[in-house]
């Protein structure tokens, strides 16, 4: 009698953790299912540290630690630099892991190529994302007293001279929000729909585990 040998059990990819700025959460899960890759998992850092890079590399290097202690063998840091003057990197290179080129999020949304050839001319320039749009009174208004003392939009606001609007999706009432933005810190306005950008290319192949 013929023994009947067991069927190999078909393994998925394993888990990849991405530890993100809290900014491009919703993002990050948007790509993230366009592409079905839903052996990747992903927990943020506080939005707010993007006004206090400071404390992302340490806030990194806290949650990769603890992810590592968890079980995690493939993490991605869901970072770009965004102002920790190369410390993020030293992070990275420490743990082993990878982060998303480039600057900020400015850059990678509007991929980097693209934003290398207009950084120039973009100095001048006061960047809002789909994130910002939404947050709009939590991140500008309220922290920045500007809803109490709109005299103080000079001086926060004076040396720019235009609103970018980068959208990552078509959604018109964020568009409005960015419009009504622009007047109030009496900046000109353009919107640049950008999609995910970059974004989409570096979570694919985080998503890979490499």
């Amino acid at each position: 009698m013929q023994e009947r040998t067991k069927p190999e059990k078909v393994l998925g990819p394993e888990k990849v953790l991405v530890i993100a700025c809290g900014m491009i959460a919703r993002e990050i899960l948007a790509v993230r299912e366009t592409l079905g890759f839903t052996h990747l998992e992903l927990t943020c850092l506080p939005a707010e540290f993007h006004y206090r890079p400071d404390r992302i590399a340490p806030g990194m290097d806290a949650a990769i630690t603890k992810a590592r202690a968890e079980g995690y063998r493939h993490i991605f840091v869901g970072y770009a630099d965004c102002g920790t003057g190369g410390a993020l990197d030293r992070i990275c290179e420490k743990h082993g892991v990878a982060r998303i080129d480039g600057p900020h999020c400015f850059a990678f949304y509007q991929g980097l190529s693209a934003f290398e050839e207009i950084a120039e001319d973009d100095m001048l320039s006061f960047y809002m994302t789909d994130f910002l749009c939404r947050q709009f009174d939590a991140f500008f208004m309220k922290p920045l007293g500007l809803d109490r003392h709109p005299e103080l939009i000079q001086d926060f606001f004076g040396n720019y001279k235009k609103l970018v609007y980068l959208a990552q999706t078509d959604d018109p009432q964020l568009e409005r929000v960015a419009q009504d933005a622009a007047r109030l810190l009496g900046l000109a306005y353009e919107k640049r729909q950008t999609g995910y950008g970059d974004l989409t290319t570096a979570l694919a192949t985080a998503a890979r585990g490499s």
